[in-house]
């Protein structure tokens, strides 16, 4: 009865995470997703509104998302007849009930590698359901639930053809699935595949035949489209984030944010987590090896965007229930050595009952500190008291959502929007859209990174985020309004000081073209901007 407990307690609590996610505006509640989600969902509205997959509306095809399936299925949401303010809550729904179901296969995993044992099998399910990570990318729109949930089957199965000598066929199809789902699933499918060619020798062939042949259609499948639609073999992601940039600043940088998560992780965690590798149990060492594959994915593309909040990021957060299953059944052999070099609670008839109070504490405890990422602020927003990141009344997603509604009202349809948010502001404004850091921008993704010269370069990298080129942007584009700027702001001054005008629109200032016939000049009041 206890894990249909905690798998409620994670749906009450998404209901409650999700709810601190919105805001009021004109009285109306608002639900806005993460704002790389609200990418994907503008082209997932262009998508289901027949403008095809595209950012603008009759724009130029650039594939500026990460996760076709995902699109698509969000494509598929807004052929309903919801209000625009309530679209994100359907997605946001969907990652509740997708992280409530990966619940049953961690169970299924710890029962497996504990040998049957329901406190480690509980532990596991605990750890990885309070886990804030797994729980913001997930409730906030990224496709994140959608792919631990696949992580999880997938391992689950893997499982599955070691212990029973059978193959499983259908493991690869799901993995060949995934990678619609997000295209670094690519990961996930090598490191199963070389696992289970390493350690079911008596399917190694059949291991390898499908899982190339899958492997070799579902890259093969995406290319074609990619080229066809896209005409280009590569995601602009791609170009975005790995083309001219250094690989020793990248490599450099991802074993940096690696350092700092294991650091606010807890060390010891980690210790005790690969040292149950020396068990000899093969199930224990998938779930590392696993681990180890999302690893070394983080280090080398650079680690993700948004390390500053702490915790795994969106390519190790996949593995991190595996994770919890060996950190639990460490946990517990911590324990049960502990109680059995203490006479009298070990000779005590109610030996076995003490030994659960100590794991319980030993679990609760190792919650609060997996999830002290950034200190107390981090437990006050995986306990709601504060909302989720960029989040809630008062947060970014809010204020960008008060600009894009009040810039419908002073902006033509036809109106262009330069910015460095590119998914919330673009989405609710309606409103084509000039991205200054280069996700939909081919141009941009394909300049060379613009980087500090010097040795702070190595920890400031952000991937996605240094690559911009005002001249093109803002003096070849000349967006009808500018929302803000990136770093060196100076070198758009002479572009503003010439062609823009500064105005507030919902309390913010930002710049209209001074010539445009776009904005509703006398619904605005000009203003001062500094940048």
């Amino acid at each position: 009865m206890l894990f249909p407990a905690v798998a409620g307690c994670l749906l009450l609590y998404a209901f409650v995470f999700i709810y601190r996610t919105s805001f009021v505006i004109a009285g109306e509640r608002y639900f806005s997703l993460f704002d790389d989600a609200m990418v994907s969902m503008r082209y997932a509205r262009n998508l289901a509104s027949g403008y095809g997959l595209v950012w603008n509306p009759g724009g130029p095809r650039i594939e500026g998302y990460t996760n076709p399936l995902w699109v698509l299925y969000m494509a598929l949401v807004h052929l309903l007849p919801i209000p625009v303010s309530k679209v994100s809550l359907v997605i946001q729904l969907t990652g509740a009930v997708l992280l409530a179901w990966n619940l049953v296969y961690v169970r299924r995993i710890a029962l497996a590698v504990a040998g049957g044992s329901r406190a480690v099998a509980l532990g596991a399910v605990i750890l990885t359901a309070s886990y804030l990570p797994i729980n913001n990318w997930s409730l906030q729109g990224m496709e994140v639930g959608a792919v631990v949930l696949l992580t999880s089957v997938s391992i689950w199965l893997a499982m599955q053809c070691m212990d029973t000598g059978a193959m499983r066929v259908r493991l690869y199809v799901l993995l060949a699935v995934g990678t619609l789902v997000r295209p670094d699933v690519v990961v996930l499918y090598l490191a199963i595949l070389v696992f289970l060619v390493g350690f079911d020798p008596g399917h190694r062939r059949r291991h390898l035949a499908w899982g190339l042949l899958l492997l070799a259609a579902a890259i093969l499948g995406q290319t074609i489209f990619r080229v066809w639609y896209f005409g280009d073999m590569l995601p602009n992601t791609y170009y975005l984030k790995m083309a001219d940039v250094p690989a020793v600043l990248r490599l450099s940088r991802g074993l940096y944010v690696l350092l700092v998560f294991v650091l606010h992780t807890n060390v010891l965690f980690f210790l005790l987590v690969f040292a149950m590798a020396a068990g000899g149990d093969k199930r224990v060492w998938l779930l590392l090896w696993v681990l180890l594959a999302q690893i070394t994915y983080s280090v080398y593309v650079g680690g993700d965007a948004w390390e500053y909040w702490g915790g795994a990021n969106r390519y190790i957060c996949i593995a991190m229930p595996g994770f919890f299953v060996v950190l639990s059944l460490g946990l517990q052999a911590v324990v049960s050595a502990f109680v059995r070099l203490v006479p009298p609670a070990a000779s005590s008839p109610r030996g076995a009952l003490v030994t659960h109070g100590c794991f319980a504490l030993v679990i609760a405890t190792a919650v609060v500190m997996v999830n002290s990422i950034r200190g107390p602020d981090a437990l006050a927003e995986a306990l709601l008291i504060q909302p989720p990141l960029h989040s809630g009344v008062g947060g970014e997603n809010h204020r960008d959502v008060e600009l894009a509604l009040d810039l419908r009202q002073v902006t033509a349809p036809e109106a262009s929007i330069a910015l460095t948010r590119a998914g919330t502001i673009p989405y609710f404004a309606d409103r084509p859209g000039v991205d200054l850091l280069g996700k939909t921008d081919a141009h941009v993704a394909n300049l060379q990174a613009r980087l500090s010269s010097d040795r702070h370069r190595f920890v400031e990298f952000r991937p996605g985020h240094v690559k911009f080129d005002y001249a093109y942007s803002i003096g070849s584009l000349q967006p009808d309004v500018i929302v803000n700027l990136w770093n060196h702001p100076e070198e758009a001054r002479p572009l503003l000081r010439e062609r823009y005008q500064g105005i507030l629109v919902a309390g913010r200032c930002v710049y209209a073209r001074r010539r445009s016939t776009r904005v509703a000049w006398d619904r605005v009041t000009l203003q001062e901007c500094r940048e």
